[in-house]
């Protein structure tokens, strides 16, 4: 059976090995396919993302051979005589039939949605677990090693969203079970990357208050008011502000991780 990834580099494995399309054209074309696996894929898309608005001549008659070359590689892997129905011509488009345990897309929407249940339902443990398993799966930027065309850079941006706020879900849920202590340098590391991003901030001082550290809460708070003051001109959100008067009032009811604050990513852009 073919497996296919996206969550990192482009890779097609099988019962053997790797068999991943090596021709930079073909592996852009499969990129595709698998970010609308199940969906009808015009071949104008498929034009418009290799060449964009400066297409060759040759350009349909050579994006056929990169169906071709596809369906040539899958063949050894799939029932006999039935590659034309894996990667089917579909009037002037194709579409590439994957099972859901096939792409490793289909398995993080999954669980990231079985997550997300499982924590409006108020069960942080078992989304948790389930989002820790969605986020397992990536291994890297969304196919890292392909060359996005308009199409696929729009995936991969609407991708990386979906994994940041799945990354915010976990977190709250975690922080639910009293995992303040784990947090801690997680939410540090991660505003390294991502210095202004006020909801990484908010939980990083809710994380060090909870934890005993107030002192260190404070600082969080005090640090974050001068980047942004320096950088931007600006105060931290309303939010926040709020946060560091419970944290000075010795008050915790943020202890309190539920639902009512539904995560989002508050990002300052310079």
């Amino acid at each position: 059976m073919l497996r296919f990834q996206v969550l990192g580099r482009l890779t097609v494995t099988n019962d053997l090995g790797d068999c991943t399309p090596t021709a930079p054209m073909a592996r852009r074309v499969l990129a595709q396919l698998l970010l609308r696996a199940n969906n009808i894929v015009m071949l104008d898309a498929i034009i418009d993302d290799l060449w964009g608005d400066k297409p060759p001549k040759s350009a349909v008659p050579t994006a056929q051979t990169y169906i071709y070359q596809l369906r040539r590689q899958f063949a050894p892997w799939v029932p006999e005589g039935t590659v034309e129905q894996v990667l089917a011509t579909c009037g002037t488009g194709y579409m590439l039939r994957v099972n859901p345990e096939q792409l490793d897309l289909e398995a993080f929407l999954r669980l990231a949605k079985q997550g997300r249940t499982a924590l409006a339902a108020g069960d942080p443990a078992a989304a948790a677990r389930l989002l820790r398993q969605a986020l397992d799966l990536w291994s890297g930027p969304a196919l890292a090693d392909v060359t996005a065309g308009p199409s696929i850079e729009a995936h991969v941006v609407h991708l990386t969203e979906q994994r940041a706020h799945t990354v915010e879900l976990r977190i709250q849920a975690d922080a639910m079970l009293g995992r303040h202590r784990e947090l801690v340098g997680e939410l540090k590391a991660m505003l390294v990357a991502d210095p202004l991003n006020e909801w990484y901030h908010a939980q990083l001082i809710k994380a060090l208050a909870s934890s005993g550290r107030r002192n260190e809460s404070l600082i969080a708070y005090q640090h974050l008011r001068r980047t942004l003051s320096a950088d931007l001109g600006l105060e931290p959100s309303v939010m926040l502000q709020e946060l560091h008067r419970e944290v000075l009032a010795g008050r915790d009811s943020w202890s309190d991780w539920g639902l009512s604050e539904e995560p989002r990513a508050e990002r300052v852009t310079r």
